[in-house]
């Protein structure tokens, strides 16, 4: 990992299998069920990186061969996608952190006005508990993502990050400005975003890639 000097809130992971696997997620020649699997592989080699300053708590266990010293999570862990695509990167965190729980924010983007449409949101009662990881394969406008951890701010969350495989300098300045507190954990932050607030090069539209509905 290395934080980026222009963006203080901003990690990119530059670990070389995650980038190889998004080199290959970007192609435009890869077909849904390999996107599909690059992206949840991604997704769960990320969060391996972000958990690793995670606070724990010892936690003793009997081996078959006698008693254990060990350590666990302090705190319980929530995921909580961005429908739709965000759904894609559920499962491969979840192999990694099987104990996650999972809440759900459905926010769509008004292609016309690119502002965000909250129509969905069911959280765990106890968030404000728990570490959150907001997850959505892409951080191009922010407003997604300024929507989502607004209502999950007024849930009562408190430890929030953000893990995004593509971002644009564009989404990075909206997010700190209103959000400075919410690290921001990415595989790249690519040149722009086009006239339509798609990220350039970026990997298209990842729910359509993911869903086939392309």
């Amino acid at each position: 990992m290395s934080s980026e000097g222009s963006w203080p809130n901003v990690t990119i992971i530059r670990h070389p299998v995650v980038q190889e696997q998004l080199t290959v997620a970007r192609d435009r020649r890869t077909g849904v069920e390999q996107f599909r699997r690059l992206v949840g592989q991604i997704a769960r080699l990320m969060a391996f990186e972000i958990t690793r300053d995670y606070p724990s708590k010892a936690r003793n266990v009997e081996t078959p061969m006698g008693p254990c010293a060990g350590s666990e999570l302090a705190r319980g862990l929530t995921l909580v996608p961005i429908l739709r695509a965000g759904l894609g990167m559920v499962d491969g965190i979840l192999e990694l952190v099987p104990s996650a729980r999972v809440g759900h924010v459905g926010i769509y983007r008004n292609e016309k006005t690119l502002q965000p449409v909250t129509y969905y949101c069911k959280l765990p009662p106890d968030i404000g508990q728990t570490d959150v990881i907001v997850i959505d394969p892409m951080l191009a406008t922010a407003g997604s993502l300024n929507a989502c951890i607004d209502v999950l701010k007024k849930a009562g969350a408190t430890s929030i990050k953000v893990l995004c495989l593509v971002s644009a300098p564009e989404g990075i300045r909206a997010l700190r400005d209103r959000h400075a507190d919410v690290p921001v954990y990415t595989a790249a932050v690519d040149e722009k975003l086009n006239e339509r607030g798609y990220i350039v090069p970026g990997l298209g539209d990842a729910g359509d890639r993911l869903f086939g509905t392309a």
